[in-house]
């Protein structure tokens, strides 16, 4: 008898149709439908105000989407944009946009691009702000979970080192925070600027 339940048991939840697993819709798809309207179809960014993504290290273009999912960086806009994403979407967006070619920025302003240079690779010692070449690398091309800096937007630059000096944008190891707790803002000017026109 209880052999008999058994079967018909199994019988019953055979039959039941079994929710498929959601399948990774196309990078193409996702790039027109979230993407392309701020940051362009190829990561280029006609508005300073948003990044331009193409060159960017995949790992970190995948964290960042990570982090706007769950609140760790704020953002209402990339919130709403990254919230349906899985995991293997994220990642697909990551390497679309990090295999496209990056433009840096065509004019700067000469004498800020001088003095930019210097507290990129130096930093201001007596200030206590550590050169940018220290975790950015001296060609600004970032590494894994650490963002490529050269041929970004100026302003875009300008106000997110505004952002971690103010504490308005967070940062899981807190390193950003105590590099530019002492910049000025005519020294972040001249490190945006020398950086937008990097290679």
């Amino acid at each position: 008898m209880r052999v008999r339940v058994c079967m018909v048991v199994a019988l019953m939840l055979a039959a039941v149709p079994v929710a498929e697993a959601a399948v990774d819709r196309p990078v193409e798809q996702l790039v027109r439908e979230r993407c392309r309207k701020c940051h362009g179809l190829n990561g280029l960014s006609s508005e300073p105000e948003f990044p331009k993504l193409a060159g960017q290290d995949p790992d970190y273009l995948t964290r960042q989407m990570a982090n706007f999912k769950t609140g760790v960086r704020k953002s209402a806009r990339m919130k709403q944009r990254v919230a349906d994403l899985s995991g293997g979407e994220m990642r697909a967006l990551a390497e679309y946009f990090s295999e496209k070619s990056l433009v840096p920025e065509r004019t700067a302003d000469p004498a800020l691009v001088e003095i930019g240079r210097r507290i990129y690779f130096s930093g201001q010692p007596t200030q206590g702000v550590t050169a940018c070449t220290t975790c950015h690398g001296p060609a600004g091309r970032g590494a894994i979970y650490l963002p490529r800096l050269a041929g970004q937007h100026a302003e875009y630059l300008a106000a997110q080192l505004r952002a971690f000096r103010s504490h308005s944008r967070t940062s899981p190891n807190m390193v950003m925070h105590t590099v530019v707790e002492n910049i000025t803002d005519p020294e972040i000017e001249a490190v945006a600027q020398f950086l937008s026109v990097m290679e």
